[in-house]
């Protein structure tokens, strides 16, 4: 039985365009860097009325920016998380390019994710990526271990609203819930630590939340399944991790509906 769920994978992405690729200064390894690993293998796997996935880099659109947003760390990104250029000296991407990666990439992605959204059968949005178990050097917790999972609502360390920051994404108690279901999965948990959440579930709760509806952001700890430095998932731990999401969100599902 599929869950009233919409689930989005923004950064599991790894193609980029070959007209693109002689542009930037990281090599085919720290382009896959960027890559929220595993989040395809394991978030395309829980039974949910709808996933939108993403197919290429976030360094070729950054889906889950303000289409926008034009600054280091905008939807066409300078920088990676490491503190690397991008691009090559003098190949930074003009206003124009920017804007054609937006019409190309970004918004194709997003009129899914509207689609999807409108189905009466979906009750939330679960925007879903993977963090390194280290904060890298451009986080804001550098050099901190991570929890296994971090959910974010824009809110505080309790889900609570933060002053002046906008309004949750979801109802602080609603996500208490849910990190208590993944707590009985044996996971750790953490609440808008060290993300409380990006332009998606921020952009589109607008919408659900006049709705009755919800978005939570999802990011779980790559420790728990990678290979080492391999950048490869492995095949046990992925399974495993599987079975354990879908039980805790099946869990949520049913208290939606009681």
């Amino acid at each position: 039985m599929k869950l009233p769920f919409v689930i989005s994978i923004p950064h599991c992405g790894t193609r980029v365009p070959e007209e693109l690729r002689s542009s930037m200064a990281l090599n085919r390894r720290e382009i896959l860097e960027s890559v929220d690993s595993g989040t395809s293998e394991i978030f395309s796997r829980i039974p949910a009325q709808v996933i939108v996935q993403a197919q290429w880099s976030r360094l070729v659109v950054d889906l889950n920016r303000n289409p926008l947003q034009r600054d280091g760390k905008g939807v066409v990104a300078l920088t990676d998380y490491h503190g690397r250029r991008i691009f090559k000296t003098g190949s930074e991407p003009p206003p124009g390019q920017i804007e054609q990666r937006v019409r190309d990439y970004h918004t194709p992605y997003h009129e899914q994710l509207q689609h999807a959204l409108k189905r009466p059968d979906c009750l939330a949005l679960f925007d879903c990526h993977s963090l390194n178990g280290t904060g890298p050097a451009d986080a804001p917790d550098a050099g901190q271990k991570r929890k296994d999972i971090v959910l974010s609502n824009n809110g505080d360390a309790g889900g609570r609203p933060r002053t002046n920051a906008g309004a949750v994404t979801c109802p602080p108690d609603l996500m208490l819930t849910i990190a208590e279901q993944f707590e009985q999965q044996g996971f750790s948990v953490s609440l808008n630590v060290p993300y409380k959440g990006g332009y998606i579930i921020n952009h589109y709760a607008r919408q659900l939340v006049q709705n009755g509806r919800f978005a939570v952001q999802i990011e779980i700890n790559q420790d728990l399944y990678m290979k080492g430095q391999s950048l490869e998932s492995d095949a046990v731990q992925t399974a495993d991790i599987v079975g354990r999401l879908t039980s805790a969100l099946s869990l949520v599902a049913r208290g939606l509906k009681a």
